[in-house]
């Protein structure tokens, strides 16, 4: 598993910038939504390119079972 870290800094007017690094994939913006919410207000945000590197090394397996 490769590191996952949240950059974050406080500007001297109090404004906080989060990056997250590593987080690959839609789950970073879950990342991104707690810190908003520890935070509070939300200004903008802006997707990074692994965003869109996804989760091509998660494999998914469903077993449907139906009762009769």
């Amino acid at each position: 598993m490769a590191n996952e870290e949240l950059e974050i800094e406080i500007g001297p007017d109090g404004k906080v910038t989060v990056r997250t690094i590593g987080i690959k994939g839609p789950r970073c913006l879950d990342v991104a939504e707690m810190v908003a919410r520890i935070i509070g207000q939300e200004q903008s945000r802006r997707l990074t390119n692994e965003y869109y590197e996804g989760l091509t090394d998660v494999q998914q397996h469903v077993d449907v079972h139906r009762r009769m």
